[in-house]
């Protein structure tokens, strides 16, 4: 289990510190346009070698803008959702509230960005926004009053209508956006700003400025988190090695303790019965002779 679990940390390590790197390659690989006249100048000069990258700024902009159906409020992608809100009785005879979410409608129109100086068509479509849109109204429409027979039905089963919710979500018409996307021609001749098939794409309402310091400070963290993870995947992957030559050595050292134990017995064993002689004659220890007469 704790290889398990060393491999799986040094992967998540590997995984985020490639994604450090992706990041990093990202944010080097954008090209800032400062002011969207110099764009059609910049995709003649660097677009016939390299898909050209850029990132531009600008004001959501539309030749024929969507109009929400309950509020005068302009966009470019709308989504309208209806939700029914009824009143059902529960096993308690007791009133309770709930809805359910039909099914949501959306619509978008051709739309670019204008900065003062010029603008850009964005060809990306509602699927590929990534946005959280700008509610346009939030509208609830009471049910028609119905006869006397059918609220008494209804009371009947438990079940009553109270009306329908209508929220409509847009990007307004004149909104701030930072599009980081691939600068190509179309078909006629005109510049504009799609999805790469790879490389960076990013559409936010966040400043130009701001969105690549959070690239920046983003890269770091998983650069950080990478390191992080790596150590802790070897740590749990040598465990095992390190307790083994911890346990061999105090092994190691045990045996010698014990050898060395055993070495001073038998030397004091032998002092013990080492004869002491003086001149022609051998005279024993004390100990020895009384051991000897007993025998």
């Amino acid at each position: 289990m704790i290889h398990l679990a060393g491999f799986t940390c040094c992967l998540g390590g590997v995984a985020l510190y490639l994604l450090s790197r992706s990041t990093g390659r990202d944010i080097k690989s954008i090209t800032r346009v400062y002011q969207l006249k110099d764009l059609e100048q910049l995709v003649e000069v660097e677009s016939k070698v390299v898909p050209l990258i850029i990132a531009v700024s600008g004001d959501v902009g539309s030749e024929t803008p969507i109009k929400c159906e309950h509020s005068d409020v302009l966009g470019v992608f709308l989504k309208r959702t209806a939700e029914q809100q009824v009143l059902r009785r529960n096993w308690r005879f007791s009133w309770v509230r709930n809805s359910t979410l039909m099914q949501p409608m959306t619509k978008e129109v051709p739309w670019y960005l204008d900065d003062g100086t010029g603008r850009v068509n964005v060809d990306v479509s509602q699927g590929e926004l990534g946005l959280a849109l700008t509610v346009g109204s939030d509208v609830f429409e009471k049910a028609e009053p119905v006869s006397l027979v059918q609220g008494a039905l209804g009371y009947l089963k438990g079940f009553k209508i109270l009306g329908v919710r209508h929220v409509e979500r847009v990007v307004p018409i004149g909104t701030p956006l930072t599009v980081v996307g691939e600068a190509v021609r179309d078909g006629m001749g005109n510049v504009r700003i799609q999805k790469p098939e790879q490389g960076p794409f990013y559409v936010t309402y966040i400043p130009l400025d701001q969105l690549i310091s959070k690239l920046g400070d983003l890269s770091r963290r998983f650069k950080y988190a990478s390191m992080g993870l790596t150590v802790l995947g070897v740590i749990l992957i040598s465990k095992p090695v390190i307790e083994y030559i911890l346990k061999r050595i105090e092994d190691t050292l045990e045996r010698r303790r014990r050898q060395f134990a055993l070495k001073r017995v038998v030397d004091a064993a032998a002092r013990r019965a080492k004869p002491v002689t003086g001149g022609s004659n051998s005279i024993y220890p004390l100990e020895f002779v009384l051991c000897s007469s007993n025998m």
